[in-house]
């Protein structure tokens, strides 16, 4: 390693924890903008690459943004910087900011996306939810809590686990019901509620669940497993401490890091309907 640690020093061991050739063919993982040899002394960790973030990453003073989220996912034919995204890129080159982003790779690592869910939760992680052919990476993981608890025990440890947002956290299925093993997916996870009922667990913890899946899954009374919904955001923010873990161990005391503290979540206001 040079005296200074490089910005490629830390891709290298980004990938390393959240190999590249975990991610579906579909996505766009790695570095975005930056010179991959520009010395790096701090790095800040979010879900989203957006205004909001890269404002904190220039107050911190941070060389190297890692991302969740790509910026450019779908394929463009220019970054203008009279466009959300392009201004993004050029307010980042302006400001000597570097982009990275870890997506589904980081989703199928081991530990990864929902090992960090998990832990948050609490729980024992046994297995993925969606193994791939390695049957140790994957989509979403299976676990278990310590001893059993009632399902709105449990939806409430969810809340208490994870940053808060305007939305919360809900559950679908009988308050009194015990929970014991629990399927989790970090981010948009209805596309695997079929694996989790089949692997019979008590609950299932994801984001985006939509209305038909959910209610055409519930729509059994003995419906297993019950649902609990979260933000999408929400959902993803704890590896931003498992990622940037796996940097501090390899650069101690040469590059800090920081988790982001802004919410990104994009619902910011909530409304109910008054009593008549």
């Amino acid at each position: 390693m040079s005296a200074h640690s490089e910005i490629s020093e830390v891709i290298a061991v980004l990938e390393r924890a959240y190999p590249p050739a975990l991610a579906e063919s579909w996505d766009a993982v790695g570095l975005v903008c930056g010179d991959p040899a520009e010395p790096v002394t701090r790095v800040l960790f979010c879900v989203d690459p957006v205004a909001e973030t890269v404002d904190e990453a220039a107050e911190l003073g941070a060389q190297l943004i890692v991302a969740h989220h790509p910026l450019l996912l779908r394929g463009v034919h220019g970054v203008p910087a009279d466009t959300a995204k392009g201004a993004l890129v050029h307010r980042m080159i302006r400001d000597g900011i570097a982009l990275y982003c870890a997506h589904t790779n980081a989703d199928s690592a081991d530990p990864g996306v929902s090992d960090a869910l998990a832990a948050a939760i609490g729980l024992r992680v046994t297995g993925p939810l969606a193994p791939n052919a390695d049957g140790v990476t994957g989509i979403g993981r299976l676990g278990e809590l310590p001893a059993a608890e009632p399902f709105a025990t449990f939806v409430q440890r969810v809340a208490d686990a994870l940053p808060p947002t305007v939305p919360g956290v809900l559950g679908a299925g009988a308050a009194d019901r015990p929970i014991r093993t629990v399927a989790v997916s970090g981010g948009a996870g209805d596309s695997y509620l079929a694996q989790a009922t089949a692997a019979g667990v008590d609950a299932y913890v994801t984001a985006d669940l939509r209305h038909h899946p959910a209610g055409e899954h519930l729509a059994n009374p003995d419906a297993v497993p019950a649902l609990v919904g979260l933000t999408h955001w929400a959902s993803e923010w704890p590896w931003c401490g498992q990622a940037s873990a796996v940097v501090a161990r390899e650069f101690a005391g040469n590059v800090d890091v920081h988790v982001s503290t802004r919410c990104t979540d994009p619902w910011n206001v909530r409304a109910e309907r008054k009593s008549n």
